[in-house]
């Protein structure tokens, strides 16, 4: 497994990952507003308004970046958990962890084409946001179940 890495990176994975949730449901709680981090940043593409004037490439701007740290942290955080290697790595391991990404891929892609049925307007933009993470979120919970529930595991 060329691509893990190695097993020390998995807590603060989790300290990142479970810090990001948490603070992601309490922004979404708050309807995403918070001035907590406001600072000028660098903007790639930029759309204020309707307005052609404040279209523009490479702008800087005022933002509040504090969504953008909470999901660097739910990124970064569950790719170290997903991505990390276990004490003990065999085949079942590694079985799992293949099995948990098609699990994964497969609900999301469910989850999302279900949205796109039947989910509209600003709720729809909701689901998509939280569908950047369920990837990671769905690995995460399968393979740790399976691997957790197998009989003599032992961390």
């Amino acid at each position: 497994m060329k691509y893990l890495l190695s097993n020390k990176f998995k807590k603060p994975g989790w300290i990142l990952f479970i810090t990001g949730i948490v603070a992601g449901i309490f922004l979404s709680i708050n309807d995403y507003e918070s001035n907590l981090i406001k600072t000028n940043v660098i903007s790639l593409i930029h759309y204020d308004s309707f307005f052609k004037e404040n279209y523009g490439f490479l702008r800087i701007i005022e933002n509040n970046i504090l969504d953008e740290i909470i999901v660097i942290f739910v990124i970064i955080g569950g790719l170290l958990v997903c991505f990390s290697k276990e004490k003990i790595e065999d085949e079942f391991i590694s079985k799992t962890r293949l099995d948990s990404l098609v699990w994964a891929i497969l609900i999301n892609y469910s989850i999302l084409l279900i949205a796109t049925i039947f989910i509209y307007e600003i709720t729809y933009m909701h689901i998509l946001i939280y569908n950047m993470f369920t990837p990671l979120l769905i690995f995460i919970l399968r393979f740790n179940y399976v691997v957790y529930k197998k009989p003599g595991y032992e961390e």
